[in-house]
């Protein structure tokens, strides 16, 4: 199967098990305070065994080429991510905290290798909107001597500029299964929506802040 095959089958389990949504008319609000018209949850993922066995078998046909010792799942959502990789590659896992846990041995990587080893460390996370968590996990594992230059997540939002320049910035290869871009266009292929969400949502990926300005009277609080 080759990466667009695989990016529009993964396109389609996202939006059957409603880990991404559109709606345009009753926007969502994101962390930052910004409303936009789609969300994506990658941990909802976790509990659909037969979907969630399809994306991680695509994700071993992207990586298995690639030199990896230890599958590293980045605090919280990408643990279980590198659990379900680790297993089906059969490789040492490893999970790193956000900052040390500030008590017993103060160790911010749980798991172990060897003193000097430099293993390579395959950095997993369920999604990367600008590449911004992966930078304390990424210097985690480099001050303990691993060796990391590839990362993977599920999701990559492919609508943020600094996204890319983050992981030039890191040394870092990005690998992931499916974009923003991947899910409009099997949305609009298998009329997953009214053309009236389509173009609303084609807008906000292609001009965000514009998309906001013009809808801003649909926030809620």
């Amino acid at each position: 199967m080759t990466s667009k095959e695989i990016a529009k089958q993964s396109a389609k389990i996202l939006l059957d098990t409603k880990s991404v949504l559109f709606n345009a008319d009753e926007p969502f609000t994101y962390t930052s305070g910004a409303i936009g018209p789609v969300y994506v949850d990658c941990r909802r993922l976790i509990s659909f065994p037969k979907e969630r066995d399809a994306l991680m078998s695509f994700a071993e046909s992207l990586l298995k080429d690639l030199p990896i010792d230890f599958v590293a799942g980045g605090e919280t959502a990408g643990i279980p991510y590198a659990a379900f990789l680790a297993e089906r590659m059969n490789k040492a896992m490893l999970y790193i905290r956000k900052k040390p846990k500030g008590f017993g041995r103060m160790a911010q990587i749980e798991g172990y290798f060897e003193e000097g080893s430099n293993p390579n460390v395959l950095l997993v996370e369920d999604l990367q909107r600008d590449g911004g968590s992966k930078v304390p996990f990424v210097e985690a594992l480099r001050d303990a001597g691993a060796n990391v230059e590839h990362s993977f997540v599920v999701f990559h939002y492919g609508t943020f500029p600094k996204s890319e320049e983050r992981m030039k910035e890191l040394g870092l290869n990005l690998h992931t299964l499916a974009t923003w871009w991947d899910v409009l266009d099997i949305a609009k292929e298998e009329d997953y929506f009214d053309t009236k969400t389509i173009e609303s949502v084609e807008f906000f990926l292609k001009e965000p802040d514009a998309w906001a300005a013009q809808n801003a009277d649909k926030a809620h609080g």
